[in-house]
């Protein structure tokens, strides 16, 4: 048994939130604490139904997340929809959380903008501007804080993609990187057998990071390791977003979005094989607690024993792992209307001191 001690001591330090003046009204958002493990075992969005589900190893959750169900525009007549965004910060959650308060506002405001009579859909062109507003907005910020913040510039997020990584440590990314920049022959370097972007980040786009995007970041208050020798005259790094569509049928039944700490331990087929054989109630923890049962594998303990690890020092053993499952009925796809609350979720929100 934990002792209460115990527990004072492994209480996660941030919770959900309900965004919204109208938050009173939204679907059911309560989920469960279990040590640094928060979860919603199952909820309804406007297509079917979802599962979510957030494991903490950082002092400081660097994954951010949202699900967005309802309407996608700022206008009523906007189309419905469910839209879910995971954000996984790298050397902090500052740019992360940055993203899950601005992304999907910006998405709504651009459609809104776009609307027109044959229109209707999300289409994307308004990602991709969503994208882009979103990071000069970030941008932005930086340059306003940046004599008296420079962490700012070093945080970044990755945002989780359905065709493959934006990673130097693949072939085809590092290709791209090399056409982006013809005249640059350390574009990629190899070090200590993994390919970093300049030899410094494996991510080739990103919303942030600064000091890869514009020289004037790239100098005195940054810390000299992250600083390049040779001036730069276009960004590095790219914050536009690959996107690739793919018609939803009746016989798709399932999407699963994760932060990288669930591809650590787990592989695509591995993961779809676990929830199409599991109950949907609480799937997401099931995803998550076979990833931590990996790495408790791996470093030869139990994962009784890896669960009584605090953050900080969890991260020696597995990242910050985030996970939502979204089912999808074909009778509710195929309805032009949704008569259930507005839903909306916020994983990795607030921070609250342990008590």
């Amino acid at each position: 048994m934990v002792s209460t001690a115990l527990m004072r001591i492994v209480s996660p330090c941030w919770k959900p939130s309900v965004e919204g003046e109208n938050s009173s009204e939204r679907g059911d958002v309560s989920g469960r604490f279990d040590g640094l493990l928060w979860y919603k075992d199952s909820g309804r969005h406007v297509n079917g139904e979802f599962s979510m589900a957030v494991i903490q190893a950082n002092n400081l959750l660097e994954d951010h997340s949202q699900l967005e169900s309802g309407s996608m525009s700022s206008l009523e007549s906007g189309p419905l929809g469910t839209f879910v965004g995971i954000y996984d910060g790298h050397g902090g959650p500052e740019a992360a959380r940055f993203i899950y308060d601005r992304l999907f506002d910006n998405i709504k405001t651009i459609r809104a903008a776009e609307f027109t009579s044959e229109n209707q859909g999300m289409s994307a062109d308004v990602i991709n501007k969503a994208f882009l507003a979103t990071e000069e907005e970030f941008l932005t910020l930086v340059k306003r804080q940046w004599l008296s913040r420079q962490e700012k510039a070093l945080k970044v997020i990755k945002a989780v993609q359905l065709s493959y990584e934006h990673n130097a440590s693949v072939e085809s990314v590092r290709e791209e990187l090399r056409l982006l920049h013809p005249d640059d022959p350390q574009i990629v370097v190899l070090r200590h057998k993994v390919w970093r972007v300049k030899g410094l980040i494996q991510v080739s786009r990103s919303i942030g990071d600064a000091y890869l995007k514009k020289a004037e970041f790239n100098r005195e208050p940054l810390l000299s390791k992250f600083r390049l020798p040779e001036p730069f005259h276009k960004p590095i790094l790219k914050a536009e977003p690959t996107i690739s569509v793919q018609k939803l049928c009746s016989e798709d039944q399932f999407l699963i979005f994760a932060s990288d700490g669930l591809w650590e331990h787990l592989s695509n087929q591995e993961a779809v094989d676990i929830v199409q054989s599991c109950p949907r109630n609480g799937i997401a923890r099931k995803l998550v607690k076979t990833a931590l049962c990996d790495a408790a594998k791996k470093r030869e303990m139990r994962y009784s024993d890896l669960k009584k690890i605090d953050r900080g020092v969890r991260r020696h053993f597995h990242d910050d792992i985030t996970v939502i499952v979204l089912f999808l009925d074909s009778h509710l796809i195929s309805r032009s209307s949704w008569h259930g609350p507005l839903l909306s979720i916020r994983g990795g929100g607030d921070n609250f001191a342990n008590t």
